[in-house]
């Protein structure tokens, strides 16, 4: 993997630069795995209920399968592609049944790789196991955090978690955050390393490609008129008071918005730390 920094010979290319995966193909995507992706522009009901979205470049869902269903089955990688929704790369893989799905790329996977899920199968990356046929200390990706509804934490780019312990019906798993969390023996996980994990070097560069990705401008409130913004107002720049907030008056960093009797609170062992 490599990272293409362009020649500064114009302001929008100073800072520009952009991931090179290596073994990524430019085949068009799998034609059966593609499935619509309307825009929202952050409204609801016609109404803005997220800022700053709009825009974006046009683009189709790919189907990428989370779902731990075809076991025993094995599968051959036949190419690792960029997903245009999200920051990992994602791989195409022929099943031998002769069935075709997307599943999160791991690092290391490459073109031709053989892949399985299964309760007993070898401990290589990109296979994926139940957390208690996993060895402790073993990096993992792509984790179910209940049993049979399909991976839901660490697929982001780069991210991992590490198999701490097996303690009675549930596992120990730390995550990238810090945070250790009980889960079920039973839920399956993949083994490695999320794919792409330079993503957060890449810098983009210019206004223009920040659009591309559904991204509009963010107004900072301290520029703002009294009006506008808590923030705003006054004579040259002025202190933020009492803490950040958003234009309705709401704390906008540090404040604690998880529920204090959230039934799961009791699977986390260790919160995460604080930055």
């Amino acid at each position: 993997m490599a990272i293409k920094v362009y020649k500064k010979n114009n302001a929008g290319r100073r800072f520009m630069s952009v991931i090179k995966p290596e073994g990524v193909t430019d085949k068009r995507p799998e034609k059966s795995l593609l499935a619509p992706l309307p825009k929202k522009a952050g409204r609801s009901r016609g109404k803005i209920s997220v800022r700053h979205q709009g825009g974006g470049h046009r683009r189709r869902y790919r189907v990428v399968n989370f779902y731990y269903n075809k076991l025993n089955i094995p599968g051959r990688v036949l190419h690792l592609e960029k997903d245009p929704n999200r920051s990992a790369l994602i791989s195409l893989v022929c099943y031998a049944d002769g069935e075709k799905r997307y599943v999160l790329a791991v690092e290391g996977m490459k073109k031709g790789q053989e892949i399985i899920a299964g309760e007993s199968v070898s401990i290589v990356n990109g296979n994926c196991l139940p957390l208690k046929n996993i060895p402790i200390g073993t990096i993992i990706c792509s984790i179910e955090m209940k049993e049979g509804k399909g991976a839901q934490i660490v697929r982001s780019a780069g991210s991992k978690a590490t198999l701490m312990a097996l303690d009675g019906e549930l596992a120990q798993v730390k995550l990238s955050s810090g945070e250790i969390r009980l889960i079920g023996k039973e839920c399956y996980a993949m083994l490695g390393q999320v794919s792409n994990f330079e993503h957060s070097a890449e810098r983009i560069g210019k206004a223009g490609r920040s659009r591309w990705l559904n991204r509009r401008p963010a107004v900072r409130g301290t520029v703002m008129n009294a009006a506008d913004h808590p923030h705003g107002g006054g004579e040259g720049r002025q202190p933020l008071g009492t803490h950040p907030k958003t234009p309705w008056g709401k704390p906008a960093l540090g404040k604690k918005t998880r529920r204090q009797k959230k039934r799961s609170n009791k699977y986390i062992v260790r919160r995460r730390s604080k930055k």
